[in-house]
C-alpha cells in the first residue's frame, strides 16, 4: 500500500510553482507559504552564492526554496529514511545539483561536520524542544554575518548569545531570524 503524501509548493525563484511531495508523518509540518514568503523577504529574494543548512529538512520546503532562489549549496539533513527518500526524489525531479542530502541525526551532524553556513534553517519537531541545545552548538557553523531562522510553537526567546533581528507569528507559530550577538 502506498503511503499518503502531502504536497508543498515552491513560492519563488527558478522552481517557482513546482510541487514537492512529502511523506505522511506527524512531525512534518511544512513551513506555511505565508511564513516562507515573509522569511525570504527578510533574507532577500536572491540567495546567490549563499551556503544554507536545513537541519530538520522534513518536506524540504525551506531548503528547496533557498536553492530555487540561487543558494550555491543547500545541505539538507533529516534522520527519517522515508523523508530522506522523498527528499532524494524531489532533488532528482528538480535536478538540484546544489542540494546535498544527509540522512543523520541533526545533533550528530553538527558534531561531525565543520562547514560554515550563511543561513541555517531550524524547524525541528516542536515536541522535541531542541532549539536551546541546537543554538549552543550552532555558532561554530555560522559564517561571518550568518543568520539562523528558528520556528517554534508558541513564544520562545533565545539566550543572550543571540540577537533577534526579525520576528513574527502566524497563529501559534512563532518564527524569528537570529544572529550572533556582538560581544565586545
Amino acid at each position: 500500500m502506498a503511503s499518503a503524501r502531502g504536497k508543498v509548493r515552491i513560492i519563488g525563484g527558478q522552481w517557482r510553482s513546482r510541487l514537492l511531495a512529502f511523506p505522511e508523518n506527524p512531525d512534518l509540518r511544512p513551513t506555511a507559504d505565508r511564513i516562507r514568503e515573509t522569511l525570504f523577504n527578510w533574507l532577500g529574494q536572491d540567495l546567490s552564492g549563499m551556503r544554507c543548512l536545513d537541519l530538520f529538512a522534513g518536506s524540504g520546503a525551506l531548503g528547496f526554496e533557498a536553492a530555487s532562489r540561487g543558494a550555491a549549496l543547500v545541505v539538507m539533513v533529516d534522520e527519517d529514511a522515508a523523508i530522506y527518500r522523498m527528499l532524494r526524489e524531489n532533488k532528482e525531479k528538480l535536478q538540484a545539483a546544489q542540494v546535498e542530502l544527509i540522512m543523520m541525526n541533526a545533533i550528530n551532524f553538527l558534531k561531525s561536520d565543520s562547514r560554515k553556513f550563511d543561513v541555517v534553517f531550524l524547524d525541528p519537531p516542536y515536541r522535541l524542544e531542541l532549539l536551546p541545545e541546537l543554538l549552543t552548538v550552532l555558532p561554530s557553523h555560522l559564517a561571518t554575518g550568518g543568520l539562523v531562522y528558528a520556528e517554534t510553537k508558541g513564544h520562545w526567546a533565545p539566550d543572550a548569545q543571540w540577537y533577534v533581528r526579525r520576528q513574527a507569528k502566524a497563529g501559534t507559530v512563532h518564527y524569528q531570524l537570529l544572529e550572533l550577538a556582538q560581544h565586545g
